[in-house]
């Protein structure tokens, strides 16, 4: 049988929340700095984010090859700040799982062992396999631990896939929630209507991971006639690497977001919303990079946290990855701009206490 997640687990995911895509602190030596991978959960756990996902993009795929030894330990440290910050509301924990079969269920047993509560599949490396096999190995990995499927853009080692996939795949008891991240109009349409033609339709909850478009995929009812019957489906919450920063302000985002749509503050309205979203795309474009075809996504989001203090610099795994050529100024350029979207004064008032370790939430 599938596994089930824990009812509150279940009923947080479906509401929606701001999940970041846990970042990996390194030193100068590229080496795990662990006391910074610790102050990094402390800051999400402060800032209200209902979730973390850890082994992701964002946290860098390399840490699940064996020669690193970091999977294991990356994702101890989270688990342990989460356990001690002794929340009383639900945190949604994600384990990013990759590689082929048995590796993806020896990483499953391994998050499942250690409390988390979803695992986030990654297909991308799977690339020779046909969409069968693929969904075969959604299935072995369901009887270990719940599974957010993961779209992830090919340009940063997702492939594409079918309307078809996504419908079967939605079919599979234990599938619970789907991260749509191809930053394409037409892909995410193919996903959600896929889930909408699947008779698990109610049972899967949607998040974005298109970081070029947030606040859009946030604010819409997505509607398709199916078999006759108009159904309508909404994407809930975000799990992004966008969200890594800045995150206090995406908590306040997404809180805004959801009292517009359920009409209880009309002092926020769509257009204030919509032109929000030409601003944080903004932003994500000197983030992200896809001017360089997203080669420094990874450092723009350490830059951001370097700047804040979080991170001690932006260091990744593979040495080839750092700042594209520009993309400092342009970082500097969105930070001028839309002095509204940072959280610096928040990060600057906690972050002697999420280094040293003594939080209170």
């Amino acid at each position: 049988m599938p596994n089930e997640l824990e009812p509150m687990i279940h009923k947080a995911l479906h509401e929606g929340a701001v999940v970041p895509a846990h970042p990996l602190a390194l030193d100068e030596n590229r080496q795990l700095d662990e006391n910074r991978q610790r102050g990094l959960t402390r800051y999400y756990i402060a800032s209200g984010a209902g979730g973390i996902a850890v082994g992701v993009h964002t946290t860098q795929f390399e840490i699940h090859e064996n020669t690193h030894g970091l999977y294991k330990k990356v994702l101890e440290l989270a688990a342990d700040e989460v356990y001690k910050a002794n929340l009383t509301k639900p945190f949604i924990k994600i384990a990013g799982i990759c590689g082929t079969t048995p590796q993806a269920l020896e990483e499953a047993a391994l998050a499942v062992s250690l409390g988390y509560d979803l695992g986030l599949v990654s297909l991308g490396s799977l690339d020779d396999w046909s969409e069968n096999d693929l969904l075969e190995h959604l299935e072995a990995i369901v009887q270990v631990i719940p599974v957010f499927g993961f779209y992830l853009q090919p340009s940063v080692g997702g492939r594409r896939l079918s309307f078809q996939f996504w419908k079967s795949a939605a079919e599979i008891p234990g599938v619970m929630g789907i991260k749509i991240a191809p930053f394409n109009r037409y892909q995410t349409l193919d996903v959600v209507r896929a889930v909408c033609s699947s008779s698990r339709r109610e049972e899967i909850a949607l998040y974005t991971g298109n970081d070029d478009n947030i606040i859009v995929d946030l604010l819409t009812t997505y509607r398709f006639k199916i078999d006759n019957k108009v159904v309508e489906k909404e994407i809930v919450g975000g799990l992004l690497g966008q969200w890594a920063v800045w995150t206090k302000k995406a908590v306040e985002l997404l809180d805004d977001i959801k009292k517009r749509k359920r009409s209880e503050d009309a002092s926020i309205s769509y257009d204030e919303l919509l032109k929000r979203n030409v601003e944080l795309t903004d932003v994500n474009s000197a983030i992200f990079d896809p001017a360089n075809h997203f080669a420094g996504c990874l450092s723009g989001i350490h830059e951001i946290l370097k700047k804040q203090g979080l991170l001690q610099g932006t260091w990744c795994m593979n040495p080839n990855e750092s700042l594209s050529h520009g993309q400092m100024e342009e970082i500097d350029r969105v930070h001028e701009s839309y002095p509204h979207l940072n959280d610096d004064d928040f990060v600057k008032e906690n972050l002697s206490s999420w280094i040293k370790g003594n939080a209170v939430y």
